[in-house]
């Protein structure tokens, strides 16, 4: 999937400006000419996840598409209908993973040129996918905006169209038809459908379908934690222009909102819905256990905000549709998945717990748990009074962690809920036991770095004081940044300087110092 396709609509070559009416969107989506190149997704119920939020789920399987998600609708509709002689010039797009499959097989069905700007970053896999349609592919900086910003040159100076991923009419048309295909599909009370959001494209053109035909059915956006562009949008009136972007659900990690998509989603879409990485993860699964096919992120966004909505409104016995857009997932990514699916689904707590170091203190403990499954148990000696004990529990619900930590509690064992703490789940899960009471002046940050050549030394040469690194851990999860944690032993006279550092740095960072999940097991 398209990993920051933010381009400014202004800059678009061959764009219709005109505002349209919700009556030219219906006319366009009903004579969208993607069926040359797509197919008729099944709209398939969700027989596990249904039963248990106690409502009626059904997933639009646009991750059994040719290219493994619905972007081609899009760049299909938008090349076919551009003139003989513009498209006999070639068209050109900047994109690393599903934009990119879907204007190559376009333009191998339309026997056009086809320039795809991918940055250098681009996993292989990606890469030979695209050629693999017969489109050219041009290797160009360490980012999509550097591709895009490439993208646009070459436009210009080889002639080329350029096909944008979401904020043009003819690619909101062609997304729009699946919002035809749930109606002719399932012609009995709909509750609400839910799409996930990047640019919009795919929000606005089912809400302006759907709006038009059956006006009752509420439609929602999803999107992620830390990506929530077209959230803020809405919430403020206006397009904003986020300074960064989550990136775990990479197919959706848009900074600014296309113009179009907004103006539409501004009159039709009902609300929006925004929920984090763990509860993503618990979707990926939950879509896994009823069809034993596995969404990328971005694909299972519709899941997770079904499943938020159901519960935040206390939901019961509706008909709740969502997309699932894609399954593009890179291999790597599943680790990490899988280690956070249980806890998005409340189904695992995360718990430091210490109890006193002598003879029958773990016996005691154990049996506290009772005929809990341990899902994680790491202690290391370190201290001759206590012991810190770092343990992932299974759990029914919520609910039944906070009973076990005031009950914990209530037996003289201080217990602290690690469950939502990141530097805990993250990367304390893997480095427990490591006490250094000699590592004097530690401070402790939490940052994420481009996965990209240099990204370390850039960190190193940035830093550029004789400041000792006591702790490093990074661990690769398959995204396109990396999560470190890192320990720097600053004397307080240097206070100044290194929070310069820090801002010279422009990395994404938190001060973990005074994480309690550090003092324990690190401190």
């Amino acid at each position: 999937m398209a990993t920051n396709e933010n381009c400014q609509s202004s800059l678009i070559s061959n764009m219709n400006n005109a505002t349209l009416s919700i009556n030219d969107y219906l006319s366009k989506i009903q004579n969208s000419r993607v069926y040359d190149v797509a197919k008729i997704t099944p709209l398939e119920f969700q027989t596990s996840l249904s039963k248990r939020i106690k409502n009626n789920v059904l997933l639009k399987r646009e991750d059994m598409q040719s290219v493994f998600s619905f972007k081609l609708r899009g760049a299909y509709n938008k090349m076919v209908n551009l003139p003989a002689d513009i498209l006999a010039k070639g068209v050109i797009a900047a994109s690393a993973g599903n934009h990119a499959q879907g204007v190559a097989l376009a333009a191998q069905k339309l026997h056009c040129r086809a320039v795809i700007v991918m940055p250098t970053t681009t996993p292989l896999i990606k890469i030979n996918a695209v050629k693999s349609r017969g489109a050219e592919v041009v290797l160009y900086g360490d980012s999509y905006s550097d591709a895009y910003a490439h993208a646009l040159k070459l436009e210009q100076v080889e002639g080329l169209t350029f096909v944008h991923p979401y904020d043009d009419p003819d690619v909101i048309a062609g997304q729009g038809t699946i919002g035809m295909e749930i109606l002719n599909a399932y012609p009995e009370p709909i509750h609400a459908i839910f799409c996930c959001v990047g640019g919009g494209g795919l929000l606005a053109g089912i809400a302006a379908y759907v709006k038009a035909i059956r006006p009752e059915i509420k439609i929602i956006g999803v999107e992620a934690k830390d990506a929530e562009a077209m959230t803020e949008s809405l919430k403020l009136g206006k397009r904003v222009m986020l300074d960064q972007v989550g990136l775990f659900a990479d197919g959706a990690a848009v900074k600014q909102v296309g113009e179009h998509t907004f103006a539409l989603c501004q009159q039709y879409v009902d609300e929006m819905i925004v929920v984090d990485n763990d509860a993503i993860c618990a979707a990926i699964k939950d879509v896994f256990e009823d069809t034993r096919s596995i969404l990328e992120p971005a694909g299972a966004l519709a899941t997770a905000g079904i499943k938020e909505y159901a519960k935040r409104n206390n939901l019961q016995g509706e008909t709740l549709i969502g997309i699932a857009s894609g399954a593009n997932m890179n291999f790597d990514r599943l680790r990490f998945i899988a280690e956070r699916a249980e806890i998005g689904e409340k189904r695992e707590a995360v718990l430091a717990v210490t109890i006193p170091e002598k003879p029958g203190a773990f016996k005691t403990f154990c049996r506290l748990l009772g005929d809990r499954n341990i899902t994680e148990f790491n202690y290391r000696y370190s201290d001759p009074k206590n012991a810190h004990i770092f343990v992932g529990v299974a759990i029914a619900d919520p609910a039944e962690s906070e009973k076990l930590v005031t009950s914990l509690k209530v037996q003289g064992l201080p217990t602290i809920d690690l469950t939502d703490n990141e530097v805990a789940k993250l990367h304390l899960r893997h480095l427990v036991g490591g006490h250094a009471p000699q590592a004097k002046n530690e401070m402790v940050f939490r940052f994420e770095f481009p996965e990209k050549p240099g990204a370390l030394m850039k960190f190193l040469d940035t830093m550029g004081h004789d400041w000792n690194i006591s702790l490093f851990h990074y661990r690769n999860h398959g995204a396109d940044f990396g999560r470190v944690l890192v320990g720097m032993q600053v004397p307080p006279s240097d206070t100044v300087a290194f929070k310069d550092f820090l801002d010279n740095l422009g990395y994404p960072h938190w001060d973990e110092t005074n994480n309690p999940a550090y003092q324990l097991f690190l401190g």
